[in-house]
């Protein structure tokens, strides 16, 4: 096996420069707000863009190209960030997401967009594990509970702002601008990075493990095909769902064989060692099933059952989004005031599956003011686990492993908003239908169809025995994929219960009795000098 040798060149620790600590911040907030913005702006813009492109055949692999290039390529930006540096992956990542956005804002026709999204998500892949593991390394985690609930924040006012922004730039603007607009953004925060950002220069002598990156982009293709095709595309029992199914699963066990036999693995196994890395994983992946549900039914309930206005879709997020902001800045605090965490993954859980129990009531008599109760609770919940679970696996590996465990992290929190979206999706679709056929008699078999969703022009055309059938189908499709989101969040309870809190780093004077027993580094300076120190450009 090949040795490998990181050398870092070491000066002033970084804590002697909180003013630059400030602005790398700002920097990667925004740089967050490019990533999380993105997808919402042009989900906004996308009709119009098939008005003027065409290709309305071709029109989910917009999404699906940008999504299975960031999902692809999120666990190689984190191991090439602990091999090479943080900073230049970092920056090459910010570049390359630019590039991709003026190419497809260039775009003369869909398979050029398809095309060029790819990039961006390429891209995007190193945006989120980059702020992520940054914070990591200049922040330790006894401090970064504050600012990783500021991130959530950021999150959640992206998601409120997304659509909104969307509509506004492409009815004034026009959609090219929707990809235009990550420009001046992303140029602010490489400016603030490149000056400011000081870490550890490194050069690894080991060479990068390309079996091990392809067998994982091939396995995290067909999840993401299987996932994005299944029910809709092709049924789930199909020859090519099943052929992506004995794809993925081949190059998966293919991984984890290669990983324990690599120099330098893609994702060291080590890692999950640590029980509360592996359990921090298992709830990163729950909240991303269930966070990316709610907000795909939660709209189209509120607008076919409530008579809500489309225009403001994220508007009628915000109870959710509200509540998980304001949990997420307590939960920072309380985290870096107490340095104990626990508490906010169980409550957190229990949260999420009373909510999404709540949630499943809803019906045609259900009043807005009830619904936004319900979603609050869920709201709750998940600001409780949003940040946390990052905090938690971070301080659960050494430094060296920063970049793979937050690019870990976030990977399964993709996959599961890529099953979310799938699973509860199919559910949603098929109890819709089913309703349809039974209360809206053939005509309301017609309307579904092709399609469970109407959208609310076609929605005001139906006859009213129809409309009503149709409210009634949505609120049975709601209740069985949000009662089926429960079910899935008592695995996240279960996971949280077997915690163990060890104390963050940074939080005193350490032992070695404080490091995790089952694998997790407790134990550090608590200055973070070893991890931020100024680079020499």
């Amino acid at each position: 096996m090949a040795d490998t040798k990181t050398v870092d060149t070491e000066a002033e620790p970084a804590g002697k420069q909180p003013k630059s600590v400030r602005v790398v911040l700002l920097a990667l907030m925004i740089t967050m707000m490019l990533a999380m913005l993105d997808n919402m702006i042009v989900g906004t813009a996308m009709p119009t863009i098939v008005g003027e492109l065409g290709g309305l055949e071709h029109l989910s692999w917009v999404v699906t190209s940008y999504t299975l290039a960031t999902a692809a390529s999120t666990p190689l930006w984190g191991k090439l960030g602990d091999m090479y540096g943080r900073k230049g992956m970092f920056m090459a990542s910010i570049v390359l997401f630019l590039i991709g956005s003026v190419l497809s804002g260039m775009a003369q026709d869909m398979g050029q967009l398809i095309a060029f999204r790819a990039v961006q998500g390429l891209g995007a892949g190193g945006l989120m594990v980059g702020v992520m593991a940054i914070i990591g390394d200049l922040i330790p985690p006894r401090e970064r509970g504050k600012y990783q609930g500021m991130m959530a924040g950021v999150m959640a006012l992206a998601m409120i702002a997304g659509p909104l922004v969307g509509g506004t730039i492409t009815d004034h603007w026009g959609w090219r601008w929707a990809f235009y607009i990550n420009l001046p953004l992303g140029v602010v925060a490489l400016a603030a990075i490149s000056v400011v950002l000081h870490l550890p220069r490194k050069r690894s002598q080991a060479r990068i493990d390309y079996l091990g990156a392809g067998l994982l982009t091939v396995g995290i293709t067909a999840i993401v095909l299987v996932t994005t095709w299944g029910g809709t595309e092709y049924a789930w029992t199909s020859a090519r769902i099943m052929e992506l199914i004995g794809i993925g699963v081949a190059a998966l066990v293919g991984f984890v064989f290669w990983q324990t036999k690599a120099a330098e693995p893609v994702v060291p196994l080590h890692i999950f060692r640590s029980r509360n890395f592996t359990l921090m994983s298992v709830i990163g992946f729950i909240v991303g099933f269930v966070m990316f549900g709610a907000t795909l039914f939660l709209p189209l309930y509120q607008q076919s059952v409530q008579g809500a206005s489309a225009t403001n879709s994220g508007l009628l997020l915000l109870p959710m989004l509200g509540a998980m902001l304001v949990t997420s800045m307590v939960a920072g605090r309380v985290t870096t005031n107490t340095g104990r965490y626990k508490v906010f993954p169980v409550v957190g859980s229990a949260l999420m599956v009373v909510g999404l129990y709540l949630l499943s009531t809803m019906d045609t008599g259900t009043s807005r003011f009830m619904s936004g109760v319900f979603m609050a609770v869920v709201g709750f919940g998940m600001g409780c686990l949003m940040q946390i679970t990052m905090l938690v696996a971070q301080n659960s590996v050494e430094m060296k492993d920063m970049g793979v465990a937050s690019s870990s992290t976030t990977l399964f929190r993709t996959l599961g908003s890529s099953f979310g979206v799938a699973i509860m999706g199919a559910l949603f679709n098929s109890r819709v239908q089913d309703v349809m056929a039974e209360q809206g008699g053939a005509l309301g078999a017609r309307v579904t169809e092709q399609s469970a969703q109407v959208n609310a022009a076609g929605l005001a055309k139906l006859p009213e025995a129809v409309r009503e059938a149709y409210q009634h189908a949505v609120s049975a499709g709601t209740h069985s994929a949000f009662l089926l989101g429960a079910v899935v969040a008592v695995v996240a309870l279960v996971a949280a219960v077997f915690v163990k809190e060890v104390p963050l780093r940074g939080a005193g004077p350490t032992s070695d009795a404080d490091t995790d027993a089952d694998g997790g580094a407790a134990a550090g300076d608590g200055t973070g000098a070893k991890a931020a120190v100024v680079e020499a450009v």
